[in-house]
């Protein structure tokens, strides 16, 4: 089996060379606490947050002042209903190694479109690898999404995956085949973990970041691996020329949610990390993001390897690796396969089978649906 992630309780940001060298996962962080909404007139992202400046092939555009699902245009997406009167859960249960199972989608289509950063505006990002819903456009809302259809082995997935794609010269490389996009728990207490709401949408990490906060992002797994070759910021200088060899890289997602919105003007600042426990070895939610949901970590493989001395994202160099989830799942297919594999504490497959614990069934049946 390939080497696996799980997700630390550190205690320094320090030390993550040492723990992500053993195949630990990334170093539990809390995010910003969410800005204010304002009253009136436009908003401006927090430093740090939204796009705004350009990688080079990331055309300059300003954020659409409305969607369909923002018509105020002021970049807040409340949920519907809030989720309210939720406390961070410090319980332990028992442990078990594993609490996941696989979302298996292939791509789809590239497109210069981002309807999270850039909705309505065709054209105005950089150019993003798709996979899952095959319809994922500037102008996708949660509506157009669970209407179309997935490139996802389970047919309830209707969900957006996107990342920015990967050139080597002016060749895109796009993955092969179903990609593992894993759905864990990000805390300790694995049974208070509960499905995305429909509509949630978020970026994962930033095209602007240097590749030292590459490197320290709370997300940062093993960053780019080639061969024996990881834990690496830049692309692998040597990577084997060999059939079964290709460039991968795994990044995690913050799985903490304030409850609030499904969408905030940075697409980062409704959703954190978790932290450690005071006096423990545990991890919780923030206070202030207390409702947990699903880890997710993107596990990419591209067809390429050798000389990777031309390779680039279409956001700029290697460091500037980000994605985006809008999630919309079918909401009883989602709650089956967290409840059966995350909250069940087992490993499961995309139909959300651990082959280790025959005894406890699917979740879904041979063609990935419900029963």
């Amino acid at each position: 089996m390939a080497r696996r992630s799980k997700i630390v309780s550190g205690t320094l940001i320090a030390g993550a060379l040492l723990l992500t060298s053993l195949g630990l996962g990334g170093i539990a962080m809390s995010a910003e606490a969410p800005p204010a909404k304002p009253t009136s007139g436009g908003v401006t992202a927090p430093a740090g947050g939204g796009v705004t400046a350009a990688h080079a092939g990331h055309v300059m555009a300003a954020p659409s002042s409305s969607s369909p699902e923002d018509p105020d245009g002021d970049g807040y997406i409340p949920a519907n209903p809030p989720v309210t009167g939720v406390t961070p859960s410090t319980q332990e249960p028992p442990h078990r190694y594993f609490h996941e199972f696989q979302a298996n989608c292939s791509v789809s289509h590239t497109k210069a479109d981002d309807p999270i950063v850039y909705p309505q505006q065709p054209g105005a990002s950089h150019d993003h690898t798709f996979m899952g819903n095959t319809t994922t456009d500037a102008a996708s809302t949660t509506a157009s999404l669970d209407a179309g259809r997935t490139t996802c082995k389970a047919p309830g997935d209707k969900s957006g995956y996107w990342m920015p794609t990967l050139f080597n010269d002016d060749r895109p490389v796009l993955p092969i085949g179903p990609q593992t996009i894993y759905y864990k728990a990000g805390v300790t207490d694995y049974t208070s973990v509960r499905p995305f709401p429909k509509g949630l949408r978020f970026v994962v990490g930033d095209p602007m970041q240097t590749a030292e906060e590459f490197r320290r992002h709370p997300g940062f797994v093993e960053g780019w691996e080639c061969g024996d070759s990881f834990f690496n910021v830049e692309f692998p200088k040597d990577c084997p020329v060999r059939p079964d060899v290709q460039l991968n890289i795994r990044f995690q997602a913050p799985s903490c949610w304030d409850g609030r919105y499904l969408d905030t003007p940075d697409h980062r600042s409704h959703m954190a990390y978790p932290v450690v426990n005071p006096g423990t070895n545990n991890n919780v939610c923030p206070a202030d993001h207390p409702v947990a949901l699903p880890m997710v970590e993107f596990k990419m493989a591209f067809p390429v390897n050798g000389d990777l001395s031309h390779a680039r994202l279409a956001s700029g160099p290697s460091w500037s690796f980000h994605y985006d989830f809008f999630n919309a799942w079918d909401a009883p297919t989602l709650k089956a396969l967290v409840d059966h594999c995350v909250v069940g504490a087992l490993q499961c497959d995309a139909r959300g089978y651990d082959q280790t614990h025959p005894e406890a069934g699917a979740a879904l049946d041979e063609n990935y649906e419900l029963p």
